[in-house]
Order: structure tokens, then sequence, then C-alpha cells
């Protein structure tokens, strides 16, 4: 980004130290693109060089301060259709917030290069572009001046990781209607807490189950299971529910018969999904729903919808990362686990 004034102008530019070997990830942008950005996780430090390049040589730069940011930030996405019942456009909240001084107020008669370093910068929560709330993670370079700053972000992308123990226990979601139909759907990895049954999954895994179709005394002719994203946006009374059909996937065309059994095998990896996300900094959540649809030969529908928890598999923490990263990995699911990522961790670094 380029500043220019009736005297000299200067271009910013944001180097990281280990760009050449930081792994990228593609990201969703504002405007339904993909970009690639490099990969953050929570507990690493962020460190690089601020280039401040004048345009004019031999004419001086006058400065109130060079500072620069880490900033994590969440606010409404420019594609937002109704976030505006819940965040003012200008209204960007700030989770994380770090800043360093690069230089005092003064001036600068030639192009310089700044050093900075954000050490075990807490990185809680997932990088986030939805409909209509985008939680992001950048930094910021500012030369400040009397009339216009000049500054220059940089943003990447935060994964946040969990680990969990195999589960071999199952799960079933009944359709029914009393004296005509009904249908069990029993599916893997199911864990019973202290309330509900939970299924949970990581974002490569496969949903393994079978329907079984105990009664059926109304004509069937279609059935499917789709995977449905629910952002929601705002508090109290001002809620907002986005829905989104991530998969359908056709179980059957034709009408089944009592005492037939249909087996499932539902592949996560080909579908752009996030972690499961519940109620992230008081502003926004992002759950994921196993939704069962019958349609019988009157066009009515019957369905039912069980919660699944989506999480990204802990065994992939980066050789660079260090151990109080992978502890503080935890941190977003709660600390079970923990002592499993920190021995990865140790085991990645050998």
């Amino acid at each position: 980004m380029s500043f220019f004034s009736f005297g000299q102008s200067a271009e910013i530019d944001i180097v990281l130290n280990d760009a050449e070997t930081r792994k990228k990830v593609e990201h969703k942008t504002e405007d339904g693109k993909k970009d690639k950005y490099y990969l953050f996780y929570d507990g690493e430090t962020v460190s690089g060089k601020v280039n401040i390049t004048l345009k004019n040589p031999g004419k001086r730069l006058e400065h109130q301060g060079i500072k620069i940011e880490f900033i994590g930030q969440i606010g409404p996405s420019q594609d937002h259709h109704r976030a505006e019942l819940y965040y003012d456009r200008g209204n960007h909240h700030e989770f994380v917030s770090l800043v360093k001084d690069l230089a005092r107020p003064g001036e600068m008669t030639q192009s310089q290069t700044f050093d900075f370093e954000f050490t075990h910068v807490e990185k809680p929560y997932e990088s986030y572009t939805g409909q209509n709330v985008k939680l992001r993670y950048f930094l910021r370079a500012t030369v400040s001046r009397r009339l216009n700053d000049i500054s220059k972000e940089m943003d990447i992308v935060v994964h946040t990781l969990s680990t969990y123990p195999e589960l071999n226990s199952s799960i079933k979601m009944e359709v029914g209607i009393e004296d005509c139909l009904h249908i069990e759907f029993e599916y893997n990895k199911s864990k019973t807490l202290t309330g509900p049954p939970q299924s949970r999954y990581h974002l490569k895994d496969v949903i393994v189950g079978k329907i079984y179709f105990l009664l059926v005394r109304i004509k069937i002719k279609h059935m499917e299971i789709d995977i449905i994203k629910r952002e929601t946006t705002g508090t109290g009374p001002n809620v907002y529910h986005e829905n989104d059909t991530i998969a359908k996937y056709e179980i059957m065309d034709g009408a089944p018969v009592r005492g037939e059994s249909i087996p499932i095998r539902l592949f996560l990896a080909g579908y752009e999904m996030t972690p499961t996300m519940r109620d992230i900094n008081k502003k926004f959540s992002v759950r994921y729903y196993l939704n069962l649809v019958l349609i019988d030969e009157e066009e009515r529908r019957y369905f039912k919808q069980q919660e699944i928890t989506l999480w990204r598999k802990g065994d992939i923490v980066r050789k660079s990362m260090s151990h109080q990263a992978a502890i503080a990995s935890q941190r977003f699911e709660g600390s079970a686990g923990a002592e499993k990522a920190l021995a990865q961790a140790k085991e990645d670094s050998n």
C-alpha cells in the first residue's frame, strides 16, 4: 500500500521470518473466492520484518512513530444479509490486540527495515469467513502522521487443533409416525456426556452407519441425508440463524419394505467445513447437523435432525510448533488430550 503527499511517500511491506518454510492453506475470502495464507496455530510466535521503502530519494519523511500490531478481530462479513441487525458495520470486536513500537517520532531520510516478534501469541479461535460474520487475524504496520497514516495489513489463517479418544459406541436417530412409519438411523463415534448424546468426527472422517426400516405403512419415494451448517449471530432477542446445506446424499429412490436395511458411508473430507464453533467470544456460533429426510408419494416430508461435533485432528502438529503451543491447542475444546498433544509435539520435534 502506498501513500502519496506533496512531499515524501512510502511503501510498507511485511515479511515473515519463516515465510519460505511455513505452510500455506487455502481460505475463503469475503468475495467467495479462495486465496492462500500462512498457517499458524495457537501459541506459536509470529515474527518478521517491516520494510519501509521511501518513494522519493533525497526527501525526508516525517512521522509520529512507527508500530506493528497483531490483531484478532470479529466483525460482519461483506456479503452479510441480516448481520446489520447485530453488528454495526464499523463495529469490529478485537479479542486479541498486541502492539510493538518500532520507532519513536522523528523522520526518515532513507528506506529502513524493522524487526518484530510477538512471542507465543494466544490465538484461541479458528479463522472463519461466513455469510454474516468473519473472524480474522492480521498484522498491521503503521507509520503515524499528522494528517494521514501510512499502513499495511497482512492476514494469516489460524487452525485450532483438538484431540479426542477413539469412540466405539453408536447413536440412533429415529423418524416415526405412530402405527405408520418407524425408521432408525444408527451411526458411529457417539458418546453420551452429561446431556444429550453427541457424535464427534474430525474433518477428514467417515460417518459409518445403517438405516433400518422397522415399520413402513406409507409409500416412501425418496430418502436423503443432508449435512447442514448453521451460523448463528447476535445475542438475546436479536439472534439470526443462517442455514447452509453442505452436502446431500441420496439414500434411496423407491419404496422400502419392512425389515430392509441400507448401509451408509459419508465421507467428510471432500467438503469445506470448519470445526464446530460454539459461542465464540459471545458473538457467533457455527454448528453442524445430520438431517434425515423422507418424502412420500404425496410430497409430504418427514425429517429428524441431530447435531454432530466436528473437530480438526491434532496429529498434524507442525515440527516448528512449540510444546507450549501443543498444550495451548487444547484450550479451545478443553484440556482433554493435552498430554497426548504434548507427546506428539515432542515426537515431531525429534
